[in-house]
């Protein structure tokens, strides 16, 4: 009985120095056996004992540059429902049979439980408070770490809010943008039957990387363009993209970037495809690359690419992708209010990512996700286990990051 004794504390003994062994294991080993696994699976292994969660974190930087691939996203699927919003996940990495959603504990729930998502980031999402429009919030949704930010000081009562965030690899900042467009005392008027903005002022905070650094907003000025009423198009090379909104005199839209390293507003040269002073496109990042989602009639569309930043003789058409209807549309289901809210203009299909074996992955009507096959010409629908009948989704590259974690992207 002693010895039976004995050699059961050897075995949990060894089983409690685990970590350590691991631990011993060469760097490039680590970064190899880290970069295999998904992200919902390190997620996990950070809870297993503190030794873990310290190594994992230590090997973060490289592990993230090797495993953090747009090709194999993990798609987030923001629940827009009444009373309280839901985010959930599917990590595409996975095998296709394997495949199932997975649903996220928000622990900011009560204080906010209605939101939109600003953007995400290397594994960091901004969050806005949909009900108020005031509280800003920073979650890592594998982690859970979550940061609220401060309010601005600088408050107006009746406004129009346009949100941007992102990271400038140089710098190693994050940056959230706040665009405000409000009613001045008497410069406001009506115009076909809707409120004009004329005042209007941009907002910015950098995030801190250290405990101590302070944390406030500060003011750019006056916002030299009117943007569209949504989140930011597109992050590539640093900059968040906008689509200007047409005034009276001059219908022409316009591409426009912000810098996040010296914080200066430039156009960005358009393709020459015709038609884009219509609210018939929307801007997006393939491959790092800055890509214009044109759409045509019964829900076709072309991907036109620049190739080259900046330079406009690099846009291209690289894709067409032709009207498809998927079977999951079929099911008659009851539209909720929120998918009114977001709507994206009556579009069918959205441009979500470029897939790993070169299929583009669709959103169709916030209801069915589908892969194009571009060379072949052909659709697939995603048949996911646990999927919500009505989603808008995040195309998210998970990590372990959090904003004092070195990154080595």
């Amino acid at each position: 009985m002693a010895s039976e004794n004995s050699f059961k504390k050897r075995k949990i003994t060894t089983v409690d120095d685990g970590g350590g062994l691991l631990e011993s294991l060469p760097g490039d080993i680590l970064t190899d056996i880290f970069s295999r696994l998904p992200i919902s699976s390190l997620a996990k292994l950070m809870f297993v004992c503190r030794s873990w969660r310290s190594m994992l974190i230590t090997q973060h930087g490289l592990v993230s540059s090797s495993c953090s691939s747009d090709k194999k996203p993990c798609l987030l699927l923001h629940c827009d429902s009444p009373i309280r919003n839901g985010l959930h996940f599917l990590d595409l990495s996975e095998e296709e049979k394997r495949i199932k959603t997975k649903k996220f504990t928000l622990r900011f729930a009560s204080s906010m439980p209605e939101f939109d998502v600003v953007g995400s980031c290397n594994g960091l999402l901004c969050l806005s408070d949909s009900l108020y429009n005031d509280s800003l919030y920073l979650y890592n949704p594998f982690t859970t770490n979550s940061l609220e930010l401060p309010e601005c000081s600088n408050k107006y009562h009746d406004q129009e809010l346009v949100f941007g965030f992102g990271f400038h690899q140089k710098t190693k900042e994050y940056k959230v943008v706040k665009i405000v467009y409000f009613r001045g005392s008497s410069s406001s008027y009506r115009g076909r039957g809707r409120i004009q903005y004329k005042q209007s002022e941009v907002q910015i905070l950098t995030l801190p990387t250290t405990r101590d650094q302070p944390l406030s907003w500060r003011s750019l000025g006056k916002a030299p363009y009117k943007f569209m009423k949504r989140p930011t198009e597109a992050l590539v090379n640093g900059r968040l993209h906008f689509v200007t909104r047409p005034r009276r005199h001059v219908p022409d839209r316009k591409f426009v970037s912000f810098d996040l390293e010296d914080e200066e507003f430039r156009e960005i040269p358009k393709p020459d495809c015709g038609g884009l002073n219509r609210i018939n496109h929307r801007l997006v990042n393939l491959k790092g690359c800055l890509c214009a989602v044109v759409y045509g009639n019964y829900g076709k569309l072309d991907i036109w690419v620049m190739k080259s930043y900046g330079v406009k003789e690099s846009w291209g058409k690289e894709y067409s992708i032709g009207t498809y209807v998927p079977k999951g549309l079929k099911q008659s289901l009851d539209r909720p209010m929120w998918i009114w809210k977001n709507a994206e203009n009556g579009k069918v299909v959205r441009v979500l990512c470029v897939l790993e074996n070169g299929e583009i992955l669709l959103e169709y009507k916030s209801r069915v996700l589908v892969s194009y096959d571009p060379k072949l010409g052909k659709f697939k629908d995603l048949v996911v286990h646990g999927m919500p009948n009505w989603f808008h989704t995040v195309v998210h590259v998970g990590t372990l990051s959090w904003l004092d974690t070195p990154l080595n992207l």
